[in-house]
């Protein structure tokens, strides 16, 4: 299924149908502030068995992130940081930034690395933000199962076409983009850039 949901005003009843979709453990491929990803309800352990499935990789070893409403809702499922990295975290979200922070309990092992650390993201995407806030859980993101990023894959009816019978919905939020969000680990002394993507690191330190 395509649903279109306008990026500033995203449709209501699009939106319920998409978080039915994710509460009955569906996986949808959604916008963000970056390029498409693939996800679901980060509560839904087969959902996120069925996206390692989909994507051919060992749920023990995968690192996915997911996505929150806004800093508040990310600090449920990080443990509490200190003032420096919360004046970055606050700086730059919502914005096109990973963040790797220790995991709180409410994180499922299942999205826990080794380490105890999840990744966590707060997209400066309406539509990405407007399903985790109706779902009331965070979304799983993880990247389209390809090896690369190429022009097609900005265009939610290409995708549709490519994977819709793979994922339950494709959410058409208009043209995505093709460079990925910047990776910042924030679990050591200081902020360590991982990925420089399409966030600034030079912004945030």
């Amino acid at each position: 299924m395509l649903l279109t949901l306008h990026p500033d005003n995203p449709n209501a009843r699009h939106l319920k149908t998409i978080v039915e979709c994710l509460k009955g453990g569906g996986v949808i491929i959604y916008p963000t502030d970056t390029v498409y990803g693939m996800g679901c309800d980060i509560s839904q352990h087969k959902a996120v068995e069925r996206i390692c499935q989909i994507k051919h990789i060992n749920p023990a070893k995968a690192q996915f992130s997911f996505i929150c409403y806004d800093l508040s809702h990310l600090s449920d499922y990080a443990k509490s940081v200190d003032t420096p990295t919360f004046r970055m975290l606050k700086k730059a979200l919502p914005g096109p930034y990973t963040f790797i922070l220790p995991a709180s309990r409410a994180v499922p092992r299942m999205l826990k690395a080794k380490k105890d650390t999840v990744g966590i993201r707060v997209p400066d995407n309406n539509i990405s933000r407007a399903i985790v806030k109706e779902l009331g859980n965070p979304v799983m993101s993880t990247s389209l199962p390809i090896d690369k990023y190429v022009e097609e894959y900005t265009d939610p009816e290409i995708i549709h076409e490519k994977f819709g019978k793979i994922v339950d919905i494709v959410v058409d939020g208009g043209i995505g983009g093709l460079t990925f969000s910047t990776v910042v680990d924030c679990t050591g002394d200081v902020p360590e850039l991982i990925r420089e993507g399409a966030g600034s690191w030079e912004a945030l330190v």
